[in-house]
Order: C-alpha cells, then structure tokens, then sequence
C-alpha cells in the first residue's frame, strides 16, 4: 500500500474525529476511557474529555467503539437481532 492511501485504523479514527463522536477506548490492562478523539499519528492517539486531553499509545490500546445513533461505521449491516433473523430466513430456505 502506498503512502497515499489511508489504512483501515487511519480512516476509523479521521471519521470519528471527523463527526466529532464519542468513543470508548478499552485499554489492554481494562481501562476504558471514553472522549472524541482529537488527532492521531502512527503511534499514539489523542483523546479530549471535557477539556482534558489524553495522550494514549495505540499499542496499549484493544478496541475502540464509537458511540453513535444509526452508527454510520455499520450503516449497511443489519443490527444483531436483526441479522439472526435473516440467518434464520436463510436457513429455513436453504433446506427446501
């Protein structure tokens, strides 16, 4: 991959600081800090709760999950019960 292109992580994150949303950050040691993400680089992000900026390295961190309605990161993947419904739909077809 070029220079030019963003990664998968880089994109992630320019969207949720892009659209301002709040996320929570889980930590590997169980921390969870939550707050919208201000910036970012290779090898830390940064973090503002209510004014307060956090300095956090991207390798101590596991998951990030933003927070927000009609979450636009999974706009066209149907939610959790709906997709077992359409499991169950295709199942049911699939042995006729």
């Amino acid at each position: 991959m070029g220079n030019s292109s963003l990664s998968l992580q880089d994109s992630f994150l320019n969207k949720a600081r892009q659209e301002n949303l709040i996320v929570t950050v889980h930590l590997t040691n169980g921390l969870k800090l939550e707050g919208k993400v201000r910036g970012f680089d290779n090898f830390t992000l940064i973090l503002n709760n209510s004014g307060r900026e956090h300095l956090v390295y991207k390798h101590a961190v596991s998951t990030i999950i933003p927070f927000k309605q009609g979450n636009s990161f999974n706009q066209n993947r149907p939610s959790y019960p709906e997709k077992k419904k359409l499991e169950a739909l295709a199942e049911k077809y699939s042995k006729k």
